[in-house]
């Protein structure tokens, strides 16, 4: 069957020293797993043709399609706060990218598709339970209104990978609004080139923040925007409980969108110090963190930009301090109005956000899992008879009691049906997501049995979170002591 992919690749019309062109390594027995159709068919693909032989052939990196330009990206990177000046694509090959039916232009990635010149002896190769962690939380993700990644397609390469052990080894087909990182304008600013920072931050704005190339300052605007997208991104993280792991700069992307789910968790229990990842010893990236290293990748971004943002060392300067400013403004507005939303309030009031901070510390105290407690919340809010699956959340019931007695005097304020409150905030507090343990389960049934039926099922599952769906409950639940996942990690 012939695979049709309308490739129109700008990127690779940058100049050479941005990539370097090779094509993936082909792989033993390469396998389908999954194709996102629906995305498929957004980016204008026939998903019938992604999944024949020829269609497998091109997501295992077996096959070239016509129009793809392979090429791994160059850039740099700040890694727990240490800094590399060159890591680059050292798994990944950019097929091309797409115009799909939207008007929207994204890029087609293959993760674990051999190794490149910026693998540092690396492997090249992914494992097969990173690529489904990958496709599970990016499509979560999307489907919780986060701006991520997606899951274009996940297949089998019939090869081992040696990890800690050997494992199954898989590839990942990736879909991005572009994988340009605050790591890439780091790779030639550590190597003084502003014509490519320059070229480079061209290319952003014109293929990212287009209304920023017809103000007076361009570059300023650009990173205003990077600044505004990246505040309002985080505060959608802390609402949802997600804890990215790995915030270094070279996974942090201009665009604005959710990229690289390595060591990635979702909170059970509330607690603003938790931390997953087995790599973050310090708690760097901790869940509470997260804003301020936002800001801190941000500043990066501000210093590589600094020969752009104005005449001299010291205007540039004033530039960036000034853009920089925004964030924790744009952060707490955009955090604030979520949790106000959560709790069930339209308007906004200045009592609120303490309030809302209330209920957490609450939680914290009390163990509370984050996810079941926002849920019953709406519930709750309907009437008094909701009360009691609240208290079955909390140590003390009688503490969130008094809460409770300050919060609907808070909800008599405001003229809003309590149907109307309670649709509004089921609307934002998910019934599921993707629950540590249950991604662990459903990643061990695949790769010890090969058994991808609850892979498919939970699929199904996260696509809608803010659904009740009778007979899955299972997956709302958090974990038994015996379940609980108290590690996660990069897979790499």
């Amino acid at each position: 069957m012939n695979v049709r992919i309308p490739f129109d690749n700008s990127y690779a019309r940058l100049p050479d020293r941005f990539y370097a062109r090779l094509n993936p390594t082909p792989v033993a027995a390469p396998r389908l797993i999954r194709v996102n159709r629906g995305l498929a068919e957004e980016l204008g693909i026939d998903p019938e043709a992604l999944a024949s032989p020829e269609g497998v052939a091109i997501l295992s990196g077996n096959a070239v399609a016509e129009g793809s330009e392979p090429l791994a990206q160059a850039y740099a990177g700040h890694q727990f706060g240490g800094f590399s000046p060159q890591l680059g694509d050292g798994r990944a090959i950019l097929l091309g990218e797409v115009v799909g039916r939207d008007g929207r232009r994204r890029d087609i990635q293959l993760k674990g598709s051999g190794a490149t010149p910026f693998s540092r002896r690396g492997d090249g190769r992914a494992a097969l339970g990173p690529v489904l962690r990958e496709y599970l939380i990016s499509e979560a993700m999307t489907a919780l209104g986060v701006p991520s990644t997606r899951a274009l397609a996940a297949v089998t390469t019939g090869e081992m990978v040696r990890r800690d052990t050997m494992l199954p080894g898989g590839i990942f087909t990736r879909v991005a609004a572009s994988h340009i990182r605050v790591g890439t304008f780091q790779y030639f600013a550590a190597r003084g080139d502003q014509e490519a920072v320059r070229i480079l931050a061209d290319y952003a704005i014109a293929r990212h923040y287009p209304d920023a190339a017809g103000s007076g300052r361009p570059y300023r605007a650009f990173l205003d925007g990077v600044v505004a997208r990246q505040a309002d991104l985080i505060a959608q993280w802390l609402h949802l409980g997600f804890i990215h792991g790995v915030m270094n700069t070279d996974n942090t992307a201009i665009s604005g969108e959710t990229i690289d789910y390595g060591p990635c968790a979702f909170m059970d229990h509330y607690d603003s110090r938790a931390v997953f990842s087995s790599i973050d010893y310090q708690g760097r990236y901790a869940y509470g963190n997260q804003p301020n290293i936002g800001f801190w990748n941000l500043t990066r971004l501000a210093e590589a930009l600094l020969p752009l943002l104005g005449p001299d060392e010291e205007s540039g300067l004033a530039e960036a301090k000034e853009s920089l400013a925004g964030f924790a403004p744009r952060f707490q507005a955009a955090y604030d109005r979520g949790l106000r939303r959560k709790i069930g309030l339209a308007g906004d009031d200045e009592s609120d956000t303490a309030l809302a901070h209330g209920l957490l510390t609450l939680m914290a105290e009390n163990t509370a899992d984050f996810t079941l407690t926002f849920r019953a919340l709406c519930e709750a809010a309907a009437g008094p008879e909701g009360d009691k699956a609240m208290h079955a959340l909390f140590k003390d019931g009688s503490a969130y009691g008094a809460w409770a007695a300050r919060w609907r005097a808070r909800l008599s304020t405001e003229d809003v049906a309590p149907e109307g409150r309670q649709a509004a905030m089921q609307s934002v507090n998910p019934a599921f997501i993707p629950r540590n343990h249950i991604v662990e389960q459903v990643i061990e049934s695949a790769v010890t049995a090969e058994d991808f039926g609850p892979f498919d099922e939970f699929l199904e599952v996260l696509a809608r979170p803010f659904d009740d769906q009778p007979g899955r409950e299972r997956y709302a639940l958090p974990p038994a002591p015996g379940e609980r996942v108290l590690q996660t990690f990069c897979g790499t």
